[in-house]
């Protein structure tokens, strides 16, 4: 039995994927996919249907849990794990440059992260103005 375990972040947002094979069920953090909002769905969608238009089946199971940042941090982490581990199973190059084709963040994490603030400021860029007189 194959089981691929891969991680995704996004912003302080980390989500683990395991993949087994299996009949096609998603769940992210316990929970079916489809019972998230629409676009939240949606996301989370996009791997599977490029997966089922270029292999044509999807005979595995993924579990993602996700921990730490916003909601919507955490779906582009799930989405993230969960399109590396269907790449990995898949083992395929055609599926591989389909995701990248598709959106670059499929399988390579967005790196930005908050900016830190800077010392005796509230803020982390523009300076408060000053008026001298």
């Amino acid at each position: 039995m194959i089981k691929i375990i891969i991680s995704g972040k996004r912003k302080t947002a980390v989500a683990r994927a395991i993949l087994t094979e299996g009949s096609g069920k998603i769940s992210v953090n316990k929970k079916d996919y489809k019972s998230l909002g629409m676009f939240d769905r949606l996301k989370i969608e996009e791997p599977i249907r490029i997966t089922e238009k270029v292999l044509g089946k999807t005979n595995f199971d993924v579990s993602i849990n996700v921990k730490g940042g916003g909601d919507k941090s955490q779906i582009e982490a799930a989405r993230l794990a969960l399109a590396r581990a269907i790449s990995e199973f898949a083992n395929s190059k055609e599926l591989t440059e389909a995701f990248l084709s598709y959106d670059r963040n499929l399988l390579i994490a967005d790196v930005r992260r908050k900016e830190a603030y800077k010392p005796g400021d509230s803020k982390a860029r523009k300076k408060r103005q000053s008026s001298k007189r």
